[in-house]
């Protein structure tokens, strides 16, 4: 089973690479993932992003640098402190990553004209399910890949202490 997915999937990650040197050229994978996840997470501050990437912070701050100076990324001074550094995607990055979806959309379009309705929703249904046991952590954890939940924690990073009823809720900084 692994092997024929392993096999099928290299055809769905062809579509994407295909779509992401189309439009994405001037950027490299790790910076593409950089600003994807800027993109979830506004405002993420440069440790999180290092961690989210699975980079060292030198390294993350030295990418950031040239996506700044690329005009993908904006530094500012952060909210709650003013030495942390959030970062935010231009209105290039947007565009980029816009253009990047609609070419990505069109590639799987043009396959899936050629599926069955039932294939195509038996696809949907099982990349679905797919996502859900990868976000719950049951098929990567044990591996230690960084697999997020939708809050952008890790799984199996320790949860924050529930606040006391009654107590007002507590800003935290990502």
């Amino acid at each position: 089973m692994a092997a024929d997915l392993d096999e099928a999937a290299g055809t769905l990650l062809a579509v994407w690479e295909a779509a992401r040197e189309r439009t994405t050229s001037r950027l490299s994978g790790a910076q593409l993932r950089a600003v994807m996840v800027v993109e979830q997470y506004d405002g993420i501050n440069l440790r999180r992003l290092a961690t989210l990437t699975d980079m060292l912070l030198s390294s993350a701050s030295r990418l950031c640098d040239r996506l700044v100076a690329a005009g993908m990324l904006e530094r500012e001074p952060g909210r709650y402190d003013r030495r942390e550094i959030a970062l935010h995607l231009t209105p290039a990055a947007t565009r980029l990553l816009g253009e990047l979806r609609a070419d990505r959309r069109q590639r799987l379009d043009r396959i899936l004209v050629g599926m069955s309705p039932e294939g195509r929703a038996a696809l949907v249904r099982g990349m679905r399910e797919f996502d859900e046991v990868a976000r719950r952590g049951e098929a990567a954890a044990a591996e230690g890949w960084p697999v997020l939940q939708p809050s952008g924690e890790r799984i199996g990073d320790p949860q924050p202490e529930p606040e006391s009823p009654g107590e007002p809720p507590v800003a935290r900084t990502a």
